[in-house]
């Protein structure tokens, strides 16, 4: 496919949007893993997300097709570490709607969030990839674009 998209940052407008695509992502990771690993609430992810795009708490940056749709999002957030020598970016969600991909959009994305880093002085962004195999294409993709294994599992705790 040779699309052409447009990269532009999210406004309070593109919540709907990004917020039924976090509904779509997560529904696929869990169809291919074959485990109810998520809860998701549409108006709950709608409100939550406009609040972090408010407070500048989540950067957004949504891909449009040539009618302007939204096909695709990366979500990036602001993290600190010793080990990371300072500032640095995690990007806790990426998706390219199925019809969309192979086509260069998430390229295009993960470009769009390594600029936005280093114009925060980040010294990197990091990625948690769902679970393998079963998203071994995901990893393939991280690794094609500079992503390392940097070793471990991301855990989590619910408090």
């Amino acid at each position: 496919m040779n699309a052409t998209y447009l990269i532009e940052r999210a406004s309070a407008a593109d919540v709907p949007a990004v917020a039924l695509m976090v509904g779509e992502l997560l529904a696929e990771i869990m169809a291919a893993i074959g485990i109810r690993a998520f809860n998701f609430d549409l108006a709950e992810t709608e409100s939550r997300l406009a609040d972090f795009l408010e407070r500048e708490k989540y950067f957004v940056f949504v891909g449009r097709d040539e009618g302007r749709r939204p096909v695709g999002f990366i979500a990036l957030y602001e993290s600190y570490a010793l080990y990371a020598e300072g500032a640095f970016g995690t990007i806790p969600e990426l998706y390219v709607r199925p019809e969309c991909r192979a086509a260069g959009l998430g390229l295009r994305l993960v470009t769009e969030a390594r600029s936005f880093g280093a114009s925060r002085g980040w010294t990197r962004l990091e990625v948690t990839t769902p679970p393998l195999p079963a998203f071994e294409r995901t990893l393939a993709f991280y690794e094609r674009e500079g992503f390392a294994i940097s070793g471990g599992r991301k855990l989590k705790l619910s408090l």
